[in-house]
């Protein structure tokens, strides 16, 4: 026997002895009344410490075990918590509670493919709790099983659709599929025109509209593309103000397409513009005619880009007397298409037909604009589809608005021709929108809430839709003045849409309250530098190497100090720092720098393997989808003769 065990033993019998008589041993109730009444008044710690007790006059009721971890995990003891469930389970793994906290605390500790079948089975174990889905989607967004994740999360929205997390992640999830597609696309259909479609819409989401509408129109001769590919390239011209060139793509689109209703919008627009309110009238009330859900879907187009006296130009129009032609139903939903008044965009389009008094075949109903008549015609059937017509349900879903549709049948094409530049393309832009929708519909559910306005900044960031990620930061600095997520995101947002002294402004704010936070400093210092004032953004960077920075920051750093040294005439301190940083040259910059550098130093061997990494770097960027018009060519660098630079 130990020592330590006859202490044990000592204590033990002198707790009998001493004072009086012994203490008799509290009851069970009692120390479950004692566990109840700290767990109500939120004092976690001494209801874990009550049910410790609890299992210990009573080891074989899994229930007390389960309550155990509860108290547990509510502490943050998320082991204790896992030993505490595991032991439930094992006295009886029929129990809800445990399955659910212990996949949930598993996901936690970084374990989610262990997580897994705890969640499942307390998803078999109750049906009717949203958590278990919500559990199992964030599990598999965070294994990468995003379609999986989807799957879950719609199952948790409908349990609940009032459940913001649940909306959030979904949303998370879907944009991980647009990633996951684009990622595909590139690699393996970066010269089809459905890429290229793609990487025209993103031109025209960072407004450069005139590269988009050369990208357009580049692509109208091609044998397979995107529907309507001439009526993007007269937006994209009507947004780089050349309502002329746009106004003839709409109607030479229309000679060619008249199923393209989107061309149809583009006249609406044009007609606007010239002053015929008239005909802009009977073109929109002909378009509701068509189909309800097309117009709900996309008549917010009419409105988009255009500066804010043209939009209320437009909203008063389709308000005033002279619409009183308009069909009553669309004058109603008018306020929701343009955003004025709410609308669950989540759901399918309206107003659908009767199936039972559709007599057209699909292709007919998609000829005459019919959209939604065309979908419910082949909906049914999905899984059954020739590549052709799941073509065409694709197109119509897109059209009345039903992404979930498009979808489906992306997936069911996808199947058919696995990684198909059209199965990839209905793929992205369905993930896209649901992902957007979901995430509309999480903030509408926490309007007030400064963290939510902060995530969803950092989603739109994400998207390079700086202008909306701008707005959702400086609403959370409204309601959470100071706060120091707002504050990073709108500084870096700013950043992003080179608006230094508004970005100034943040990070500084931000800096007199924690100076020493390593992503403020970089900020401060990305700022400065886009000033050129390379002295005031030394500090910041050389502060950032005295704090304890994530250490995927650090190359970048030193990037940047190297860049500043260049600037400042230190070579040999900008060649040492750019090579510290080379790991961070996403776009062959600081290769190139390097080259410039060694060449000034009469160092062509050097040099020429820096050009030789630049060209590797761009070569690698262009094999992932970016495209000459995004990144311009190499450097007059590779053509200069083989001698020193003389400084």
């Amino acid at each position: 026997m130990t020592h330590g065990t006859k202490l044990l033993l000592v204590l033990l019998a002198g707790s009998t002895i001493g004072f009086g008589q012994p203490q008799p041993a509290p009851s069970l109730e009692s120390v479950l009344a004692d566990a109840q009444q700290a767990q109500a008044a939120g004092d976690y710690t001494a209801a874990a410490n009550d049910y410790k007790q609890a299992v210990r006059l009573q080891p074989g009721m899994p229930q007390l075990w389960a309550n155990l971890g509860l108290m547990q995990h509510e502490v943050g003891d998320i082991g204790g918590a896992i030993g505490s469930f595991q032991h439930a389970l094992r006295l009886d793994p029929s129990l809800y509670v445990p399955n659910l906290f212990l996949g949930i605390d598993y996901a936690h500790s970084g374990k989610a493919k262990e997580a897994v079948p705890y969640l499942l089975a307390a998803e078999k174990l109750n049906k009717a709790d949203p958590q278990a889905p919500l559990a199992l989607g964030r599990v598999y967004i965070s294994i990468g099983s995003f379609s999986a994740a989807v799957q879950q999360l719609d199952r948790a929205t409908n349990l609940a659709p009032k459940l913001g997390a649940a909306w959030f992640a979904s949303g998370i999830a879907h944009l991980d599929l647009v990633q996951d597609d684009s990622r595909i696309m590139s690699e393996q259909n970066k010269e089809s025109p459905y890429a290229s479609a793609l990487y025209a819409e993103s031109l025209q989401k960072e407004a450069r509209f005139g590269e988009a509408a050369t990208l357009y129109r580049s692509l109208l001769n091609a044998r397979q593309q995107p529907p309507c590919l001439r009526t993007e390239l007269g937006f994209a011209l009507l947004r780089n103000h050349d309502p002329s060139g746009a106004e003839k793509q709409f109607v030479a689109e229309g000679a060619a397409h008249p199923e393209c209703s989107l061309a149809v919008l583009g006249q609406i627009r044009i007609a606007i513009a010239n002053g015929d309110n008239q005909g802009a009238i009977e073109l929109l009330d002909d378009l509701w005619n068509r189909d309800h859900g097309f117009v709900e879907s996309n008549a917010g187009i009419l409105l988009d880009g255009t500066l804010s006296d043209a939009a209320a130009t437009t909203v008063a129009l389709l308000s005033s007397q002279e619409s009183a032609a308009l069909t009553p139903d669309l004058r109603d939903a008018l306020p929701a298409v343009f955003g004025l008044s709410d609308l669950e965009a989540n759901q399918p389009a309206v107003h659908a037909p009767d199936r039972s008094q559709m007599h057209q075949t699909p292709e007919a109903y998609y000829a005459e604009g019919h959209f939604l008549a065309c979908a419910r015609q082949l909906e049914l059937s999905v899984a059954r589809l020739t590549v052709e017509k799941l073509h065409l349900l694709a197109e119509c879903a897109e059209s009345t608005g039903n992404d979930a549709l498009v979808l489906r049948a992306a997936n069911a094409l996808n199947r058919l021709q696995p990684h198909s530049a059209e199965a990839l393309y209905w793929s992205i832009l369905a993930n896209e929108r649901l992902a957007l929708r979901s995430l509309a519909r999480f903030q509408r559910l926490d309007p007030d809430s400064a963290t939510s306005h902060v995530l969803l900044g950092d989603v739109y960031h994400q998207l390079e839709r700086n202008d909306d990620a701008q707005t959702e930061y400086l609403t959370a600095l409204k309601l959470s003045p100071g706060d120091p997520a707002a504050l990073l995101g709108v500084a870096t947002a700013y950043l992003s849409n080179s608006n230094l002294p508004a970005a100034a402004e943040a990070a500084q704010s931000a800096l007199s309250k924690r100076p020493d936070d390593p992503d403020f400093n970089l900020l401060m210092a990305k700022v400065e530098l886009g000033c050129h004032d390379y002295a005031s953004a030394l500090p910041y960077l050389e502060k950032i190497l005295h704090t304890e920075p994530r250490p995927q920051m650090l190359p970048l750093v030193h990037a940047l100090i190297g860049k500043v040294y260049a600037e400042t005439d230190k070579t040999e301190e900008a060649i040492r720092e750019l090579s510290l940083g080379a790991s961070s040259d996403e776009d062959g910059s600081i290769y190139y720098l390097l080259a410039h550098l060694y060449r000034k130093q009469g160092d062509l061997k050097d040099a020429d393997a820096a050009i030789d990494r630049m060209k590797k770097i761009k070569s690698q960027r262009r094999e992932r989808g970016y495209k000459l018009i995004e990144d311009p060519e190499l450097s007059s660098l590779e053509s200069q003769p083989e001698r020193p630079i003389n400084p």
